[in-house]
């Protein structure tokens, strides 16, 4: 800028000060704002930091708040699985234990408004006129009232109670004539008969010649002994059977047997019978081989298993910190000649189900235990040619539901839907039994009626898992049920077998009894040695034969088994073996007790 002529040096020193004191000023401004500037920004920091120290507050809120949540949630269900649980015990220790479905709605249960009646409705109904049409009911058998007839192949004694003869007159002299009679009939028990068989052999030689002249002939001459399953024993074949039948079919241990006996003044102890027990199934054992190899040669396998308690063990080092071994067992055959056979484990290790399933080919119905997947699944490695079809139990499947159901909460109405789906499964299974259909038509059927709801409820399970919790036991039962699909459908397959497991599960229960009562098996002998008596018990119970006389006969005639062969085992099978009556021999004679 250029200064004017007409600016003495004065007016410019003035100006020039002027000037330095407007650029002071505005320095000063400068630097009050740039001190408020870095107020500010220190005051930023400041709260910045505060900021920086709330959000990690609340972050650590959150977290906190979060694992709340889950704590809350995780108490939550555990509430709720503590409810499944007690509503289990509950409707377990006071209610029905059938898994039956009860499809009769409540009397007062107006709920669904679709089955209340209008006003109108009921007047035209009243009036004759109404909406109900008239529908015809399959008839059925009232079951008749009062006490059952007994049997007419009982054995009857009649006891003829008549008037004295002096009564037969009347009073205007002449003779009463039998007009009818009144007949009823009583059930009388005459307690069982225990006597001792004594067996007499005359001993016979010649005076003469002391046996010198007929060397071909012993000295002395009589009757062989005969043959008992259990040489030297005071047993004979009814009193073994009697005692196995009492234990393993009317569930009454060697104890109370022993006292039983103790108060008809016999001394037959727990050992004795034990020790029976033992000598039977060492005579007895080719039995065992006969009967697997038979249940291995019918198109179904069915498998089921539960615990025993054994106190000693051959190995008891290896086996001290064991609390329980396994029952297993198996059912099978030809359609016609089904059998049953125990076998006692000392685990439930898969290989153990080996000897069940080497050297069978067809369906294998079990439930859904790991371990029968895993030795079907070596099997078929081993043995490529020996298929092996594993199917599901489905009375596992609705008794899952079927527990839900009982809990009574939230999911109990989508539970009961599930077990209705299963009902109706089984009730067109029922009807296609009913008809008496070819194996083929069975399977032709069950394709058409049967496959087209399963695989609804299947979608329908699909579709309503991701809304359930896993840990209740609606979740757990979507689960099963999905998990064992593929094997539940393979049923449809074999017209030979059923939708359940129930003929494994009815054959183990009569040792599931006993085991209530005996508590345990003393040891491993004891247990395998329990587990013959059990098939030949349970086989004679599946075709209808009564066990103490099956056991009898099967005793009787395996008394001498030198140089049998396997024919000669298998007609000791139930299909095979001729059952005969028992007919006492020799006469009566009296006791040394009734002579004193």
């Amino acid at each position: 800028m250029g200064i004017n002529k007409g600016i003495t040096l004065e007016e410019a020193l003035k100006m020039l000060e002027a000037a330095n004191s407007i650029i002071q000023s505005q320095q000063k401004e400068i630097s009050d704002q740039q001190l408020k500037i870095d107020a500010q920004a220190s005051v930023i920091v400041s709260k910045d930091s505060q900021l920086k120290k709330k959000d990690l507050e609340i972050k650590a809120k959150q977290k906190e708040i979060e694992l709340r949540e889950s704590e809350i949630e995780q108490k939550n269900l555990e509430i709720i699985q503590l409810q499944e649980k007690l509503a289990t015990q509950l409707h377990y220790r006071f209610c029905a234990r059938t898994e039956k479905s009860d499809n009769q709605p409540n009397l007062f249960d107006f709920e669904d408004e679709a089955f209340i009646p209008s006003e109108e409705e009921i007047e035209a109904s009243v009036a004759g006129e109404g909406p109900f049409k008239e529908e015809l009911v399959k008839s059925y058998k009232r079951r008749k009232c009062g006490r059952k007839k007994l049997s007419e192949d009982l054995p009857r004694r009649e006891i003829y109670l008549d008037i004295p003869e002096e009564e037969k007159h009347c009073a205007c002299g002449a003779e009463l004539v039998k007009v009818g009679e009144d007949r009823s009939e009583r059930l009388q028990v005459i307690p069982a008969q225990i006597y001792v068989e004594v067996i007499v052999r005359p001993k016979y030689a010649c005076r003469v010649c002391e046996g010198s002249g007929d060397e071909e002939h012993p000295v002395f001459r009589q009757m062989p002994a005969p043959k008992n399953i259990i040489p030297k024993s005071i047993s004979t074949p009814n009193l073994l059977a009697f005692i196995f039948t009492q234990k393993f079919c009317e569930h009454n241990p060697y104890y109370r047997q022993s006292k039983a006996f103790e108060r008809r003044l016999i001394d037959i102890s727990r050992a004795d019978m034990d020790n029976w027990q033992l000598k039977v199934y060492e005579k007895l054992k080719p039995m065992e081989q006969i009967l697997m190899n038979h249940i291995k040669s019918g198109p179904v396998m069915n498998m089921d298993e539960t615990t025993v308690k054994v106190l000693k063990y051959e190995n008891a080092e290896a086996n001290k910190n064991r609390q329980k071994s396994y029952m297993w067992l198996a059912c099978g055959g030809p359609v016609e000649q089904k059998a049953v056979i125990y076998r006692y484990y000392e685990s439930r290790n898969p290989k153990f189900i080996k000897p069940f399933i080497n050297g069978f080919q067809g369906w294998l119905q079990t439930d859904e235990y790991g371990g029968y997947e895993a030795a079907l699944e070596e099997h078929s490695k081993l043995y490529p040619d020996d298929l092996i079809i594993h199917v599901a139990c489905m009375a596992h499947v609705r008794r899952k539901f079927f527990d839900a159901v009982k809990c009574g909460h939230g999911f109990a109405e989508n539970a009961q839907k599930a077990v209705d789906y299963i009902q109706k499964v089984y009730f067109l299974e029922n009807r296609l039994r009913e008809k008496n259909l070819s194996n083929d038509e069975i399977v032709e059927e069950r394709k058409k009626k049967i496959l087209p709801i399963l695989n609804e409820f299947h979608d329908w399970l699909v579709a309503i898992q991701p809304s359930v919790v896993p840990e209740v036991k609606f979740g757990k039962a979507i689960s099963y049920a999905l998990n064992s699909w593929q094997h539940i459908l393979n049923y449809i397959e074999c017209p030979y077998i059923y939708l359940d497991n129930s003929i494994a599960e009815r054959s183990i229960k009569p040792f599931v009894l006993g085991r209530k009562n005996w508590l345990f098996a003393g040891s491993e002998d004891g247990a395998r040695s329990s587990c013959l008596l059990f098939s030949l018990i349970e086989c004679a119970k599946i075709h209808n034969i009564n066990p103490e006389d099956y056991l009898r006969c099967i005793f009787e005639q395996a008394a001498d088994t030198d140089g049998w062969t396997e024919d000669d085992w298998k007609q000791l099978l139930p299909w095979n073996i001729k059952i005969t009556s028992f007919e006492p021999q020799g006469v009566w004679t009296a006791s040394q007790g009734a002579q004193n």
